[in-house]
Formats: C-alpha cells, sequence, structure tokens
C-alpha cells in the first residue's frame, strides 16, 4: 500500500519522490529520493523553537505538501517531526507514507477506521473512538484528511516553541484537558509564546470537533500565512539557504547554567486515572498494552550492529587523517590541558584551533549566540553552513577513563538505563579507541526514544581527543536533542567548548 499511494503521488517539491521498488523471496524494497538536508527537526533547538520567518517558510511548505496530497486523495496520517525532512537547499521534504490512505477516489469520500498514528501529533478523534471489537479498528471511521490538519497544527507549534502542547489528545493529559476546558484559552506557559497574531490559526486548526476545525483553503488564506517573508520565494521554495542556515544555526545552542528540563510537566494523578487514556509506546511501562503497537510509527530503527555509524559520522572525522585509534595520546608543543578547568578552545595548538573552529557544532557550546564570519564567507548552499549529520556531538581531551563512568553517571541522574562498565572493560575501550552506550527509554511524553552514545578517538595533529556522538536509531527528533542537551549539562566541565 505504501508503494501503491508513494507512486500515485508522483513528484511534488516538498515530497520524498518515490524513485521506484521491487522485491524478491527476502526483501520488498522502495528507493527514494536522498533528503540531503537531513532531519529539519534535528535542527531545532529543544524549548525554543524558532522564529517566526523560518517557522512560517516551513508550514507554508508543509501545508503545500499535505495540500497536494490531499488532491490526489491521500491523507498522510503520521505527520511529525520524524517525518519532516531537508533537501540539499534547505527545503521541507514531507517522507515516510506507511499509514497513508485513499481517503478520496472517483470524488467518494471514504472513512478509515485504522487506530494509528504518534500520541503527541494525532487527531483526538481518533483517540477517543470506541474500539469494542479490535483494539486497532475504530467502530465509527474518521476524515483522515482532516486529522492531518490537526497534526499539521501541532508541528507549528513545536516550530514556534520547540516542544508539544500536550503528550497526548485525552484527559489523562492535564494540558489538553485544560486546553479544551477553555475553549483554547490555556493558561499553560508554553501557549505565551505564541505571537497574537498567530493564536487564532492555531486554535482553528486543533479544533477538538473536526467539523469546526479549519480547511486548508482557510489556513491559506490566514492573514498570519499570507505575510511577507523574506525566506519564501513566490514558487514556495527557499529564498536564501545561507542566511536561513546561518540564523537556525545561531539559534542552536546550549546554556551552561540552566538546569536540565523536561518535555512536559508531570501529570496529575486524576488525570492519569482517566479511561480513555492511550497506551505508553515503551517496552519498559508496565502500563503497555497490545493495542500500542498499533500507534507506533512506520520507520524501522537505524541499523544497530557491531558497526561505526557511518551514516552519522560528520565527513571531516571520517577521513583516514581524522581519527585513528593508533595515535599517541600527546599534546604538542607541550602544551598540556589544565584538566581541573573546563577545556576551551584557547587551551589547544593554534593549528588545531583553526581546525576545530570550522566545526558547525562547536558554535552551540558558545557562550554567546552566533555564527564565525569564516562560515558565511565560504558558504554557497545550506548545507555548508548546516550540515545533514546531526549536531549532537561534543569533543573532549579528557581520557576515556574519565568521560565514560561521567557519561553513565549523567544517565543515571536524567533516569536512563544504563549498563555498567568494568575497569578492564574501560582499558580495553580505551584501548581500542571506541566505546558504545545503548540507549533505550521512554522520552518526556512517553514514547520510545533509542540509540547509542558512540565515543571515538579523534586525533587532530597528532594529538588525541574523544569524540562523544549521540547517534538516534529511532524517536522524536527534539526529544533525542532534548536528550543530548541535559547530558551536555550533566557533564558539561568536560566538553570542549569555543573561547
Amino acid at each position: 500500500m505504501e508503494v501503491v499511494l508513494h507512486t500515485h503521488l508522483g513528484k511534488h517539491q516538498n515530497i520524498i519522490h518515490c524513485l521506484g521498488s521491487g522485491e524478491d523471496a527476502l526483501w520488498t524494497w522502495i528507493a527514494m529520493e536522498l533528503a540531503e538536508g537531513g532531519d529539519l527537526f534535528d535542527k531545532i533547538e529543544a524549548d525554543e523553537g524558532v522564529g517566526e520567518d523560518i517557522a512560517h517558510l516551513y508550514f507554508t511548505q508543509l501545508v503545500n505538501a499535505v495540500a497536494y496530497m490531499h488532491s490526489m486523495g491521500v491523507a498522510h496520517r503520521d505527520i511529525k517531526p520524524e517525518n519532516v525532512l531537508l533537501s540539499a537547499e534547505g527545503d521541507l521534504k514531507l517522507s515516510d507514507f506507511g499509514l497513508a490512505a485513499l481517503f478520496k477516489k472517483d470524488g467518494q469520500l471514504r472513512l478509515c477506521n485504522t487506530v494509528c498514528g504518534s500520541p503527541p501529533y494525532i487527531a483526538p478523534e481518533i483517540v477517543s473512538g470506541r474500539r469494542s471489537k479490535r483494539a486497532d479498528m475504530l467502530d465509527t471511521g474518521y476524515a483522515a484528511n482532516i486529522c492531518d490538519v490537526w497534526s499539521c497544527g501541532i508541528v507549528l507549534f513545536v516550530l514556534l516553541v520547540g516542544n508539544t502542547p500536550w503528550d497526548e489528545p485525552t484527559k489523562r493529559s492535564a494540558e489538553f484537558k485544560e486546553y479544551v476546558e477553555t475553549g483554547g484559552h490555556t493558561t499553560d506557559e508554553l501557549w505565551s509564546k505564541i505571537p497574537a497574531e498567530l493564536l487564532s490559526l492555531l486554535r482553528g486548526m486543533l479544533k477538538v470537533d473536526p467539523k469546526e476545525r479549519f480547511t486548508l483553503d482557510e489556513i491559506r488564506t490566514h492573514p498570519w500565512c499570507t505575510r511577507k517573508n523574506p525566506y519564501l520565494t513566490a514558487s514556495g521554495r527557499n529564498a536564501n539557504p545561507v542566511g536561513l542556515a546561518t540564523q537556525m544555526l545561531s539559534q542552536l545552542r546550549i546554556d551552561f547554567t540552566r538546569p536540565p528540563t523536561q518535555s512536559q510537566r508531570e501529570f496529575s494523578q486524576d488525570a492519569d486515572e482517566d479511561g480513555d487514556a492511550m497506551d505508553i509506546d515503551t517496552d519498559t511501562d508496565p502500563r503497555r498494552s497490545s493495542a500500542v503497537n498499533f500507534l507506533s510509527s512506520t520507520q524501522p530503527e537505524t541499523p544497530s550492529a557491531e558497526t561505526p555509524f557511518d551514516w552519522e559520522r560528520p565527513p571531516r572525522l571520517a577521513s583516514h587523517d581524522g581519527i585513528s585509534a593508533s595515535q599517541p595520546v600527546t599534546i604538542p608543543d607541550n602544551r598540556p590541558i589544565n584538566m581541573s578547568s573546563t577545556p576551551c578552545l584557547s587551551q589547544l595548538p593554534s593549528s588545531t584551533q583553526d581546525m576545530l573552529s570550522q566545526d558547525p557544532s562547536m558554535t552551540q557550546f558558545s557562550s554567546t549566540p552566533g555564527v564565525p564570519l569564516t562560515f558565511t564567507q565560504a558558504a554557497r548552499k545550506f548545507a555548508d553552513i548546516l550540515p545533514s549529520y546531526s549536531l549532537a556531538r561534543f569533543i573532549s581531551p579528557h581520557n576515556l577513563g574519565l568521560l565514560l563512568p561521567l557519561l553513565l553517571t549523567a544517565l543515571h541522574r536524567l533516569g536512563v538505563p544504563s549498563p555498567s562498565f568494568t575497569e578492564t572493560q574501560i582499558e580495553e575501550a580505551e584501548k581500542a579507541g571506541t566505546a558504545s552506550i545503548r540507549v533505550k527509554m521512554a522520552d518526556g511524553r512517553r514514547q520510545g526514544l533509542n540509540g547509542h552514545i558512540v565515543i571515538e578517538k579523534a586525533v587532530y595533529d597528532g594529538s588525541a581527543y574523544w569524540e562523544v556522538r549521540f547517534v538516534k536509531a529511532s524517536g522524536d527528533p527534539l526529544e533525542w536533542r532534548r536528550f543530548f542537551k541535559n547530558m551536555v549539562l550533566c557533564v558539561g566541565d568536560v566538553v570542549l567548548r569555543p573561547n
């Protein structure tokens, strides 16, 4: 069904193009356009979001993609950050049609009955419907295209504030309960970050009654949607790829004076006892039931076998002269790092400073937001400023014997299950130049979040450092970014920072 519907859509500038498909006795494969810009929400700061112009650009492109799909009779049914990617020039590309459905054929509308989607982004009519026969099927169907509108509204909210308005659209969520009871005039502090002229658009898209929900035409004619935008061309493309990437990179910043944060507040006990609540999408939660299987996303986990995670490794460090486990651990010119203080670039040899100052991931640790002029002067495209690979990584000059226990302690502090390493195992890992910590948890919204913390020796100018990469296998990219931020705040004293 995914192949049929994706192929049926043909080409659209904001939808990943299906190039072909096939199968044999063992595999079914789909060849798709490469989203060379990576994940959009991997480049958005958790709990901060982006400015109105950037949010407007990507929301406009998302609505254009959804409107085209709907014109072809196809509803996506799983619109969420995991499925929003970028082209090489920073334009939005909607992906993953594994839950897509044909809601209109030959002019005839049909309702859908399958319970599917991601709880923070799913429409309330899917959750609240009766399931008397099967846990994954509603007795009364829903209009899938109208559910897509709800999901787009949640995505817009996340673009603006870097967080979802609620965990799930049920009474178990205190935030959603208050939203319904106040008619959208909630006192939740997240809503206070929304510009006033945008509130009417969001409330219109997030009408609990699908019959009252804004249509795509009403959305596109809303005053906020018709506003002028320096990043948007008349054809709906990114008008300034370098400028956009520069702005987005400057907004990725970790404030070391702040404590770790959660994605949502704790729920009240009364709300938690509501009977129509959704199931929890994690293997470790005792309240999980079989129904949750029908609420999971369609992406497989990134392969997690014994591999060096090459798909996530920054190109600069992947070169043969960039990483070497056999290089001596020394500091050239007899300039030792002061291990009693937070390591800074100024403590390193000038040639190493020059090399690392060009690493875009270093900017997020700066005490003041901004992007070095050398970045923008040489940039010609979006990816020259904001790379496709994840910036969830840091470099440390400290040895693995100190670094690994600190990371394990940080996981424990954040309530994340972690393995134990013996001294012998740490010594072997230091000798091999690599170590990996498996991360499998529920995020702050009780959704599955899985991946690895990969620690590898990186050699610059003959001196060894350790690069710590947070490689997501599955889950919400914004939640993974939040997890990375919290881990960095817990181990901040060993993170190499700009001057």
